[in-house]
């Protein structure tokens, strides 16, 4: 039976919390008496794509909140996801490293834990399909370190038990399980019916829109912290992901099976809108909440995007929707703000992706990985706090679900796409300087080029080879 938890009861739950933080100095040993690390905020929106946001140039959609922190801090030009879905974009934000690292999490989790792929069917039948463990997570370093940890939002990293956020290294855990899930009735779509929404392991009944929940849940954790103990939040966003149901669209039925608000290509725009809105006002309290309590010039924001957006948003000016290797299915809107350390007002056109920032979140928190467990991406933060120039970037995709496997590599301006279903396959190569948009394959005119990266694409593979 699910457990009904009321705001008091939460409070008093992490009352035990409160009175451990407050015997932590607040300084590491080496470090100044008056020393202290940043609290880090990480928001993480599910779906958003490129041209989404006020600051990447949307005029349709109202982001103040989310503008705001491109002001007073550092936008991201050439920002990619690590893959063209949930799942995989997730575990490499958590692991810090490329997620085919991790067996059978190359593709979004399937609804009511399903396997989309061979490694990930063979996974799901043995119940291991999900972030082991043993994958050592940077909520994990920064709660060795000495860090607060929670997680208010989506997880999408394994249904089983022994995935849960409180095995990671999360204090407090409030989340949807899965990928997606009727926002009021907090239900994942016919036909699983399985009711999704998670406190620390157990389903919890909830009243109410989930993007306020979890909002209110963050917020109510953010209350609880010492002065002298820093804190990490994650707060990865189910919007706009379907089901397209915006704050003033309750129901008092969840979504039928047949409803097209489940599609993840109909959502209305206007619903869309709505729902992007409500989660910028949502970030909003969150930084509200941080000047309320005098500690905004000591932390560490990061808002991004999971993947780019589906056909519901807008990846404008580029090409591709999630789910593909084109632009705009893994370039997405990046934004963070850190007084005093990033300069306000910067935009920065240095290629990074999402696993960069586990590596800047872990150095910034006085933190190291284990020796066994090096990043894969380089600490993005350093290089712009150091003003460093633009430096050139290989970076690396493969994603697969069923019988498709679609591979990428942009190597400095150039990129090289290969789609394989079954026994087709198309090819493309682009020179993004040229060509962000990618309108103009090169490939049948850019041979040599195109086998260059070939060559990088498939000694990647070989690194980055799940070890079963």
């Amino acid at each position: 039976m699910a457990e009904i938890i009321t705001r008091r009861r939460f409070l008093s739950q992490t009352a035990g919390l409160a009175a451990l933080t407050a015997v932590w100095s607040g300084c590491r040993s080496g470090s100044s008496p008056n020393a202290r690390y940043p609290n880090i905020i990480l928001i993480m929106a599910d779906d958003l794509g490129y041209g989404d946001l006020g600051c990447y140039g949307c005029t349709d959609i109202r982001t103040p909140a989310v503008d705001s922190l491109a002001t007073q801090g550092v936008r991201f030009t050439n920002f990619y996801a690590n893959a063209p879905s949930c799942t995989p974009t997730r575990t490499a934000l958590l692991t810090g490293r490329y997620q085919h690292r991790v067996g059978g999490l190359e593709c979004a989790l399937g609804i009511g834990n399903v396997g989309r792929y061979d490694d990930a069917i063979r996974l799901r039948q043995t119940n291991d399909l999900g972030l082991p463990v043993d994958e050592t997570t940077i909520a994990r370093i920064l709660k060795d370190a000495g860090y607060a940890t929670a997680i208010c939002g989506k997880w999408h990293l394994g249904y089983e038990p022994k995935f849960s956020p409180n095995n990671h290294g999360f204090d407090h855990a409030f989340y949807a399980i899965g990928g997606g899930m009727d926002y009021f009735h907090h239900v994942e779509p016919p036909p699983s019916n399985m009711y999704a929404l998670y406190l620390n392991g157990k389903p919890v009944k909830r009243k109410g829109y989930f993007t306020d929940l979890m909002t209110d849940e963050a917020i109510g954790f953010m209350e609880q912290q010492s002065e002298n103990m820093p804190f990490f939040l994650y707060v990865p966003f189910t919007a706009p992901h379907s089901p397209y149901q915006g704050p003033c669209d309750f129901r008092p039925q969840a979504l039928p099976e047949d409803s097209d608000l489940w599609n993840q290509s109909k959502g209305p725009r206007h619903i869309y809108f709505a729902m992007v809105e409500r989660m910028d006002r949502c970030i909003g309290k969150i930084l509200r909440k941080l000047e309320d309590q005098n500690s905004q010039d000591n932390t560490l924001v990061i808002f991004m995007s999971d993947n780019g957006a589906s056909r519901s948003g807008s990846n404008l000016p580029l090409s591709g929707f999630k789910g593909n290797l084109f632009e705009g299915g893994i370039r997405v809107p990046c934004v963070v703000k850190w007084p005093g350390v990033l300069r306000e007002g910067m935009v920065s056109n240095q290629p990074c992706i999402t696993m960069d920032f586990s590596r800047s979140i872990v150095r910034s928190a006085g933190a190291k990985p284990p020796k066994n467990r090096s990043f894969d991406g380089i600490d993005i933060l350093q290089a712009i706090e150091t003003n460093q120039p633009v430096q050139k970037r290989t970076l690396f995709w493969r994603a697969r679900r069923g019988q498709r496997t679609r591979k990428a590599v942009r190597d400095g301006s150039l990129k090289y796409i290969r789609l394989q279903e079954g026994n087709d396959v198309n090819e493309y190569f682009f020179d993004l300087e040229q060509d962000p948009a990618e309108e103009n394959n090169l490939f049948g005119e850019r041979r040599e080029d195109v086998r260059k990266l070939k060559i990088l694409l498939d000694d990647w593979e070989e690194k980055v080879k799940h070890k079963r």
